[in-house]
């Protein structure tokens, strides 16, 4: 049991850790796509929030994937980077199939032209699901030192 709530915990935080830092780079990269001349800020609003739902979501299954392809709960502290490197590329591959998807397919959403293009794929919502994941890595990283018995 007590296994249990220490995996609901490392859940918690990492689910926390991914909404605020992904929270921060999606409003930082409205301006790169077209929703940001939209008259509507409940509409951009709604944008954000679902998109940073998608990316909580996102954020916790691949860590979840990673836990389970490295059988280590507690990757972030105990193998940061052959793990840390399953999950930048489980990450990666989902969200260029999804901003795929979704500009090209579903037409969901649109690139300015001021959004730089790698194969076609927007590099800042690459570069969402490579920065922010080593960020929150490193920050787990300073929690568990600093707290062990909370985090690790």
């Amino acid at each position: 049991m007590q296994h249990a709530v220490a995996a609901f915990r490392r859940l918690v935080v990492w689910a926390g850790l991914a909404a605020v830092l992904h929270l921060v780079w999606e409003i930082a990269q409205l301006p790169l796509y077209t929703l940001w001349d939209d008259p509507d800020r409940g509409r951009i609003a709604a944008y954000v929030l679902h998109c940073l739902l998608g990316d909580v979501l996102i954020a916790v299954t691949v860590y979840l994937l990673t836990a389970i392809v490295f059988r280590e709960l507690y990757w972030p502290e105990r193998r940061p980077w052959p793990a840390g490197a399953f999950m930048l590329a489980a990450g990666l591959a989902f969200t260029a199939s999804s901003e795929w998807y979704n500009v090209y397919r579903a037409g969901n959403w649109a690139y300015t032209a001021a959004m730089p293009l790698v194969a076609g794929i927007g590099l800042a919502p690459l570069l969402q699901w490579f920065i922010v994941p080593v960020a929150m890595i490193l920050i787990l990283r300073r929690m568990a030192r600093n707290s062990p018995t909370r985090y690790g």
